[in-house]
């Protein structure tokens, strides 16, 4: 019952706060103009500060356990190939492909993830390991598969005498190694990774505002998704939703927890590894698509139903782990 009543509190505020912006912008408190700029502070700003904090602060200085970090890496990059493949085969809509793979994907484990292994063991773990294994290649894979599939200018593939001309499958290597290394969550990551491993200490005023701007990142970037929330485009992705989100939450635990435990994690390790593999969609994505040129829409629904359902599916994979006395 502690399990459930957590994940009840750790997802359910999350969706109301996503409620509260739709109902604000349909109050008229925000223009399109307004979402737009917030979007863009959001991503620029606001979550690259909030990742940089998180993984600075992570104490990772006392030793590694690679083998826990080769898995989790693994195991990302495994997920990440397996979805856009499947994605290449059977998904009709090819524009979709970025904003499918990367909600399908990419789970807010740095949040929900430390909260889970701290609320169960009394302290994070090997919880903070797992977002530094993990975190580059999220980052990495969605600008990687959002530039693959970002929205071309149409003025742009039109040929002398004015008709469109078909598009090109070049693979574009020099932007997508341009949008990695100058995409600002990355950029973070990187800045943070040697505060981590080597046991760096922020200074304390630079820290407070830091830890300012990273206080408000998850909420306004739950409130901006609302805000560009409308039922009516959704209901154009029911059936893209619906995969997408049970590939997240069911697909990928089933696919991947039994090969921790096979490998032999158990407790805190494999918290970590489950709630890494069945958390929800982060808003980041949300953030990302809208800023990449591609369904921006898309993603808010998948965030939306993948919040919802995790708290079901979140305690029931936790339930099963301590019925078997693997955690």
């Amino acid at each position: 019952m502690d399990t459930f009543l957590f994940s009840i509190n750790a997802t359910l505020p999350v969706f109301l706060t996503i409620v509260v912006g739709y109902v604000l912008k349909r109050l008229g408190f925000f223009s399109e103009d307004f979402t737009v700029a917030a979007d863009r502070f959001t991503f620029r700003v606001t979550l690259p500060v909030l990742l940089f904090t998180d993984i600075a602060t992570a104490d990772l200085s006392g030793g590694y356990d690679i083998r826990f970090m080769l898995f989790c890496m693994g195991v990302s990059c495994a997920a990440f190939f397996l979805i856009w493949g499947g994605a290449a085969l059977f998904l009709r809509e090819k524009e979709k492909t970025g904003a499918f793979v990367m909600a399908s994907f990419r789970g807010s484990a740095a949040v929900l993830g430390i909260a889970l292994v701290k609320n169960i063991y009394g302290s994070t773990g090997l919880a903070p390991l797992m977002v530094v294994s993990v975190v580059p290649f999220y980052n990495a894979f969605s600008v990687i598969i959002l530039t693959l599939y970002a929205k071309r200018d149409s003025a742009a593939n039109a040929t002398a005498d004015g008709t469109a001309e078909p598009a090109k499958a070049k693979i574009p290597f020099k932007k997508i190694i341009l949008e990695i290394v100058t995409n600002p969550l990355i950029l973070a990551v990187a800045l943070a990774l040697p505060f981590s491993f080597f046991g760096w200490k922020i200074p304390a005023i630079p820290g407070k505002v830091l830890s300012n701007l990273s206080a408000i990142a998850t909420p306004f970037a739950l409130v901006i998704l609302g805000a560009g929330f409308t039922f009516r485009a959704a209901s154009k992705h029911v059936t893209l939703t619906t995969v997408a989100s049970f590939i997240k939450v069911v697909l990928l635990p089933l696919l991947f927890v039994p090969a921790a435990i096979w490998f032999g994690f158990r407790d805190e390790a494999l918290v970590a590894i489950a709630v890494m593999l069945a958390s929800p969609s982060t808003v980041a994505c949300y953030i990302m698509a809208r800023n990449m040129k591609n369904d921006a829409q898309l993603v808010s629904s998948i965030v939306m139903v993948t919040t919802l359902v995790s708290s079901v599916t979140i305690t029931a994979m936790i339930f099963i782990l301590r019925s078997f006395e693997f955690i």
